[in-house]
């Protein structure tokens, strides 16, 4: 019993002093936390007269160290038999000498900004201005760097723009002219066959030039919502019919199955149904175009996240008309990284323009890399998300509309 009790009392001993020592390492640490965040706090205080900091600090600086060499200087005179006028010249030449170097100092990252705008007008949106200072010179380089770097990007995305746009021009354009050269001269039968194809690059000049308006409109914010209640189900019927009758048309696939599943099936939504039939088509044609052959493509529709719990505009079975929505293929799906990448404008990644493995730029598919971005441009316009989402295998894009509670219009 007396053995029992020691070994308790070992125990119970060891026990509080390892609590005790995490308790005295839990103090440590927080008083190392506490004496930071006081030494930053003092840090910032002390910024209005640092002249590394503060460029009101610096000229205040140089009127102090001005006036006190001045003053010395005077006072040199005063005990020595100097003439106060040589010792006003000489704190004159050493004031002016004080101010310019300060001045130098001061003025140069203003000189680098203006040789650099100046290349910005002529077109060159490469310069950039260094910015290893700490004051108010330093963040307006800090800032300057950031507009070129935004000026640069949208630069480069209008110059990808007259591209893209000058090659899926002009190849469906040289495509149609020479069908009808051959029509003409009688080198082949204005047949039905012939015509299909006239007609498939009819199509794609006319998909060309919706997302170019759409593009535009996007730019301009000048896109109202015409939301309202209407049932899911027949509703994505209709989108995946017109996908079925559309294959084969342009660089369309043919044996791609596509497959809807809504549940409820009496699911309501609220939303402007000519946009989202645009996002759910972009989407499809998407998955299609990156689906094996005789893929399968899914289009499932369900409640969001707070669906049935608001009154409603219509029905009391309508709730908010919030939606999820998911299109799943079979394909090769989207490495993580790109995932976000893949909503920017001309992202070949995986955009509904592109072919697999494209990174940007024209697409042999025939599209301008718009797809996707214009899908997202949709959903947040209803005030909703879309992203990539986690799948097994293929690529699954899931986009959610809030209903009544987010949208816009």
């Amino acid at each position: 019993m007396s053995f029992s009790l020691t070994a308790r009392t070992r125990s119970l001993a060891r026990s509080l002093a390892r609590l005790l020592l995490r308790g005295a390492a839990r103090c440590r640490r927080a008083a190392v936390r506490h004496a930071a965040h006081a030494w930053e706090r003092l840090w910032e205080g002390l910024r209005p007269v640092d002249p590394y900091r503060s460029v009101k600090a610096a000229l205040g600086w140089l009127v102090i160290v001005s006036v006190v060499i001045t003053t010395l200087l005077a006072l040199f005179a005063m005990q020595s038999a100097t003439e106060l006028r040589v010792i006003t010249i000489i704190s004159i030449v050493a004031s002016l000498l004080i101010t310019q170097f300060v001045a130098q100092s001061l003025t140069a990252p203003l000189d680098e900004m203006t040789d650099a705008a100046k290349a910005m007008a002529s077109g060159d949106y490469s310069r950039r201005v260094r910015g290893e200072r700490r004051d108010e010179f330093g963040e307006l380089a800090a800032n300057f760097n950031r507009m070129a770097a935004d000026l640069e990007a949208v630069d480069q995305h209008r110059k990808e723009l007259v591209a893209n746009v000058s090659h899926e021009l002009r190849t469906p354009i040289a495509a149609l002219r020479a069908v009808l050269e051959n029509v003409v001269d009688g080198v082949s039968d204005a047949d039905p066959e012939t015509m299909r194809t006239a007609l498939s690059q009819t199509e794609r000049l006319g998909r060309l030039v919706a997302h170019l308006l759409d593009l535009s409109r996007l730019d301009n914010g000048v896109v109202p919502l015409h939301s309202r209640h209407f049932e899911v189900w027949p509703y994505l019927a209709g989108v995946l019919k017109e996908a079925n009758m559309s294959k084969g048309s342009g660089h369309s696939r043919k044996d791609v199955h596509l497959h809807l599943d809504v549940s409820p099936p009496e699911l309501m939504a609220y939303a402007d149904p000519e946009r989202l039939h645009q996002v759910v088509a972009n989407l499809i044609d998407n998955a299609v175009k990156h689906s094996p052959q005789h893929g399968r493509v899914t289009v499932k529709a369900r409640p969001g996240a707070s669906w049935g719990q608001g009154a409603g505009a219509g029905s009391g079975a309508a709730g908010d008309g919030s939606l999820e929505v998911e299109v799943l293929d079979e394909g090769p799906g989207i490495p993580e990284s790109e995932r976000e990448r893949v909503f920017d404008r001309f992202s070949g990644a995986h955009s509904a323009d592109s072919a697999p493995g494209r990174k940007g730029g024209i697409s042999p598919g025939g599209g301008t890399g718009l797809g996707l971005a214009i899908a997202r441009w949709a959903v947040e316009l209803h005030g909703g998300r879309i992203r990539v989402a986690e799948s097994p295998r293929g690529c699954r894009i899931q986009l959610t509309l809030p209903g009544t509670g987010g949208a816009q219009g």
